[in-house]
């Protein structure tokens, strides 16, 4: 366990004391009384001494003096704030208005998944629309370029900056952890997309793309290896900071002896690395099991429907509300392998079966096979399967909820291991009160079949949930090996210090005896809770803090990728580099500001 330190203890500074770094990095000075930071730009008193809310302060207000980089140049600022010089912050000109305008065009169009010709398109929609209601404002086109080539520029030097922002964050990181998904691209040529979540000293969490891996020119686990901790010495971070891993279940990923899993567990044992947490279960839930149950017979008929439906049947309207949440997720163009995934989503899947009648009408009127509504097995498999999927689509909607850590979510696993076990037993005893469309269709065969025939067999559908069981079972098996690690994180006022390893009891029995730690525990969030706890004394619960918050605790950012690739299918489909995928890639899921001055500068001396 974490708690008992048999490596070497992690460092965690004070996170409220004033460091003198901050002086040129934010331009803040200590207060002569009291507590906080003093801005030396607007004279404003920051009260909470934390980082995050000094370099939140700068970046909303004075973003500005980005632009002195320079160590010479940011020392000499200081000294002349000090004096209460201050720059005169001179207005941007009609040039950089321009850039700026190109930049943010470039930008949306990356984030809708647009192509690079479009901008031209762009450009002569807004010029029409000028011409007509502000005729007196048409020349401010002139200076804006949406030409193909400087879109394309304009997303890569975007990226560029999104991701220096990342390294300078990241080198902050006292823990980290790694997020592998190998089944985005499930259409194309296939990548690896590996996300970070780090967290600093105040214990603020930062999730972004750190870097995607092509899996065609990185076919080996050696080489696939090779180029993450390629990646992680770009970004600064070592091994020696890495907590977990989080993967897909895929045998590239947690093969027992070759898998990327047990190679990176092996590059992490040294004397000062800590054991790797690793689990392969919140990634793509949907597939858990898709993988271990026997439904693909049943997915590769709905889709062959769906397609029907969308090349044949696209005006009845029936179809409206399955054919609109279609387009939303895959646009016009639906790729098979990406809407097969869909279709494995409990809610989609829930849908297509209310409209089962509709859609067995709808393939006789065009001379289809309808063979499967009379085959009482496949009936009984299909509702079966809408329930099953649905119980995961309400599990993995709770795991979307990020910034929640993964005590909670741990929680919640449990609580739908639980949720197995009834429904075994529920399905044991032909107990159908949890699966509503396996008792829909049950129903349905009971008003055609003898009273004497058997409509279905509970060992089939026990088998199932028994393998899924397993499956979740093998999947998060790391995280009940840190079980107590967590509970003591998620409420540390009534963990029992008797159960607590001897390393941590007294800084356990001192904390439960802090009667203002307490009142902070009630009334705040865990991670404000931490943030203010003093690293000093209870450096042993920090450092679990730590490690605990940068484990990934959902599947948002993964999703946001996904969803981002089944949106623009066709765009993302076109002949794009390496590069350029990144780019698009990092825009679409980061929660980062571009540092619009630098960028806009940039593209002055560079003139892109």
């Amino acid at each position: 366990m974490w708690m008992t330190p048999k490596r070497s203890k992690m460092e965690v500074d004070e996170s409220r004391v004033f460091r003198t770094e901050w002086t040129q990095r934010y331009l803040v000075v200590e207060p002569p009384e009291g507590e906080g930071a003093l801005c030396l730009v607007c004279r404003r008193l920051v009260v909470a001494t934390r980082e995050r809310d000094v370099r939140r302060h700068y970046e909303a207000e004075h973003d500005y003096y980005e632009r002195y980089v320079a160590e010479g140049e940011r020392a000499a600022l200081v000294e002349r704030l000090r004096q209460g010089d201050l720059p005169v912050v001179a207005p941007l000109t009609p040039e950089e208005r321009a850039a700026r305008a190109g930049l943010g065009l470039a930008r949306l169009l990356a984030l809708k998944g647009r192509g690079w010709g479009e901008g031209d398109f762009v450009y002569q929609c807004m010029e029409v629309m000028l011409r007509d209601v502000l005729p007196e404002h048409v020349s401010v086109l002139d200076g804006i370029d949406l030409s193909p080539e400087v879109t394309r520029q304009r997303v890569l030097n975007i990226n560029k900056n999104l991701r220096s922002q990342l390294f300078d964050r990241a080198k902050d990181f006292k823990a980290y952890s790694l997020a592998l998904d190998d089944q985005a691209f499930v259409a194309y040529e296939n990548y690896l997309l590996v996300f970070v979540r780090g967290v600093g000293q105040d214990l603020e969490v930062q999730e972004e793309l750190l870097t995607i891996i092509n899996l065609t020119r990185h076919f080996s686990v050696g080489a696939l290896m090779a180029a993450i901790l390629e990646a992680l010495q770009t970004a600064g971070l070592s091994l020696q900071r890495m907590v977990g891993l989080t993967t897909t279940h895929t045998l590239r990923m947690i093969g027992e002896n070759s898998g990327l899993v047990s190679y990176m567990r092996e590059k992490a044992v040294s004397p000062n690395c800590w054991n790797v947490i690793h689990y392969s279960g919140f990634l793509h839930l949907e597939l858990l099991s898709s993988y271990d149950v026997d439904v693909n017979q049943i997915i590769n008929t709905i889709s062959e429907w769906i397609v029907l439906i969308k090349t044949r049947g696209v005006r009845r309207p029936e179809f409206q509300a399955l054919l609109t949440e279609s387009e939303s997720e895959h646009g016009e163009r639906v790729n098979g392998r990406c809407l097969n995934n869909w279709l494995r989503r409990g809610k989609t899947l829930k849908l297509v079966f209310s409209l089962r009648k509709e859609i067995e009408a709808f393939l006789v009127s065009i001379g289809a096979t309808t063979v499967h509504f009379t085959d009482k097995q496949w009936l009984c498999d299909f509702g079966f399967l809408v329930d099953i999927m649905d119980h995961l689509r309400e599990l993995s909607e709770l795991l979307r909820v990020s910034k929640v850590f993964a005590a909670a979510a741990f929680d919640h696993i449990c609580t739908f291991e639980v949720k197995l076990n009834l429904l075994q037993r529920h399905i044991e005893e032909k107990n159908l009160t949890h699966f509503a469309a396996f008792r829909e269709v049950v129903d349905e065969l009971k008003q055609h079949l003898k009273e004497d025939q058997k409509i279905f067999d509970p060992d089939r559908y026990q088998v199932v949930i028994c393998r899924l069981q397993k499956e979740f079972e093998r999947h998060f098996k790391d995280l009940r090996f840190i079980k107590k690690d967590l509970e003591l994180f998620a409420n540390p006022f009534n963990f029992k210090p008797e159960y607590a390893p001897i390393s941590v009891r007294v800084e356990l029995t001192k904390l439960q005896a802090n009667t203002n730690l307490w009142n902070e525990y009630r009334v705040k969030d865990l991670g404000q809770f931490y943030a203010g706890l003093s690293a000093e004394s209870y450096p042993i619960i920090k450092g679990v803090a730590c490690k605990v918050a940068s484990l990934f605790d959902s599947n948002e950012i993964c999703e946001k990728a996904f969803s981002y690739l089944t949106r623009n299918q066709h765009t993302l489909s076109q002949p794009l580099t390496d590069e350029h995928l990144h780019a698009l890639f990092r825009i679409a899921t980061t929660e980062i500001e571009p540092h619009w001055d630098d960028l806009v500068r940039g593209r002055n001396e560079s003139n892109p």
